[in-house]
């Protein structure tokens, strides 16, 4: 049961930790949000976009869109060929590779004047992406499991019972993946 419970707590520890390194959501223009009137070149200098995180367009529905659209697309505010829009008023787009993605509004005039964003998106930091395997063999050798470990002696618990149940207790199962940190608490 103390294994389990410190199992347990390894486990929220370990998400815990693993939160630090979460990702961010962007919420582009800030409190201004996505409208005219806004330098989103200014806005998005100094900010470091990488895989995970979103971008947030918080705009009033029906008086813009998002459109992510093409490199050439961008430069021309074209949204004919769209690759995603929307116009419900809250848009959140999650940033899942790396590169440059082009935002634009498709209500006319607004892209022109001034309503479009490019972020560049960097690859995930290594300590909140998981890691490629190695290709190189694991040189870490096998686990050491004693046979039989002999708890202290205790002359108030000699008897014969009590002393094969504490060698039983003190072999660990093999099969469980904390058998050789935990073993000590076996019932």
């Amino acid at each position: 049961m103390v294994c389990y419970t410190a199992l347990a707590l390894s486990a929220l520890l370990l998400m815990s930790c693993a939160s630090w390194g979460s990702a961010t959501v962007y919420t582009v223009g800030d409190s201004s949000g996505w409208t005219l009137g806004v330098d989103y070149s200014a806005w998005n200098s100094g900010k470091t976009f990488v895989v995970g995180d979103s971008l947030a367009f918080n705009y009033a529905p029906g008086a813009h869109t998002v459109n992510e659209v093409s490199s050439g697309d961008y430069s021309s505010c074209s949204t004919s060929k769209a690759i995603s829009s929307d116009n419900s008023g809250s848009t959140t787009v999650p940033l899942t590779t790396s590169g440059t993605r082009y935002f634009v509004c498709g209500v006319a005039g607004h892209c022109g004047g001034g309503m479009k964003l490019a972020v560049n998106v960097a690859p995930g930091s290594s300590s909140s992406s998981p890691s490629t395997p190695s290709t190189t063999p694991s040189t870490t050798p096998p686990p050491h499991h004693p046979s039989i470990t002999t708890p202290p002696h205790h002359p108030s618990t000699t008897s014969p019972h009590h002393l094969q149940h504490s060698l039983l207790a003190a072999t660990p199962p093999s099969s469980h993946p904390l058998s050789r940190q935990c073993w000590w608490f076996s019932p």
